[in-house]
């Protein structure tokens, strides 16, 4: 499911969204809930590429069986790849085949040529021919194998990250959320249980609430909020604070007001961690002493 920070994030960029155009609240909640929506797709998209590769790889080793001339490798072909628990895993996983099922778009051409290139990328890196070399199989070493895969070749992979952005916008700015729950995904999986539940967007109403909450809070107290960070600032006109900036600590002030129970600290280091996302580099510094300062004049804990 998606983590409170999540859900913040995707608040922040609801509000930057709209004060750059603004609509009515019922569309921008909804434009909320369709770009959290779009996380999961590109979850399951980005799983959906594992299993691809998977499937690549069992493609090239029938027609190297049924090559005429064949050498033993065709014959005797090195399965370890396509046997690893974590793919196998991941393949039969009721949820991914039926979400897919329902999403045709999110299934992957196994002649695409991203699908292939990484591929050939994979097979030919040092830790894949190692790993091929082992003759031993464990789950773990399974699931760490594909854990560094994910890692290396997606998550880490300009190329993916371009292509994705090219296929849905949106998804530029969730990609990090989505390779954190697929990293959660590989390794919440056991050796010995089925992999039945991937991970939900939404956990429950309370979520829901929260978000919803804190997104019409945020607007109905905005020029209220804007005077309380105007007054500290500290040889600083407000309207030299870049937007994002001003989004972010804008939403904090909001939750510190609206949220008594949730301590000022956690909501802080909260929305700091979102700086460093979504704002420039020093945004995170300035925002911290901004939340600092106003916690304590309002001796808020």
């Amino acid at each position: 499911m998606l983590g409170r920070r999540q859900i913040r994030e995707k608040v922040v960029q609801t509000v930057y969204s709209y004060y750059q155009n603004p609509v009515k609240f019922d569309v921008l909640e909804k434009n909320m809930f369709s770009g959290i929506e779009k996380i999961y797709d590109l979850y399951i998209y980005q799983l959906n590429f594992l299993v691809s590769l998977k499937e690549l790889a069992e493609n090239q080793i029938e027609i190297g069986k049924n090559k005429y001339i064949k050498t033993d490798a065709n014959t005797n072909p090195n399965q370890k790849f396509i046997n690893n628990q974590v793919l196998i895993k991941l393949e039969e996983n009721p949820e991914r085949l039926f979400f897919t099922g329902q999403h045709k778009q999110l299934k992957w051409d196994l002649h695409d040529d991203l699908l292939v290139k990484t591929f050939q990328r994979i097979t030919g890196g040092k830790r894949y021919q190692d790993f091929m070399k082992e003759e031993e199989y464990s789950f773990e070493e399974d699931q760490k194998f594909i854990g560094k895969l994910f890692l290396r070749y997606i998550a880490e992979n300009d190329d993916f990250q371009d292509y994705l952005s090219d296929r849905e916008i949106s998804w530029y700015d969730d990609m990090h959320i989505a390779n954190s729950m697929v990293q959660k995904t590989i390794g919440f999986l056991k050796e010995n249980e089925e992999s039945r539940t991937l991970i939900k967007m939404i956990k429950d109403e309370e979520d829901k609430t929260f978000a919803l909450k804190l997104l019409r809070n945020t607007l109905d107290s905005w020029e209220n909020n804007e005077k309380k960070l105007s007054e500290r600032l500290e040889n600083w006109d407000l309207e030299r604070v870049a937007l994002m900036d001003k989004v972010i600590l804008l939403v904090a002030i909001t939750e510190l007001d609206n949220f008594p129970f949730t301590p000022s600290r956690v909501i802080i280091n909260e929305f700091i961690e979102i700086a460093k996302v979504f704002a420039t580099d020093r945004s995170n510094i300035f925002i911290n002493g901004i939340l600092d300062k106003y916690c304590k004049d309002l001796n808020r804990i």
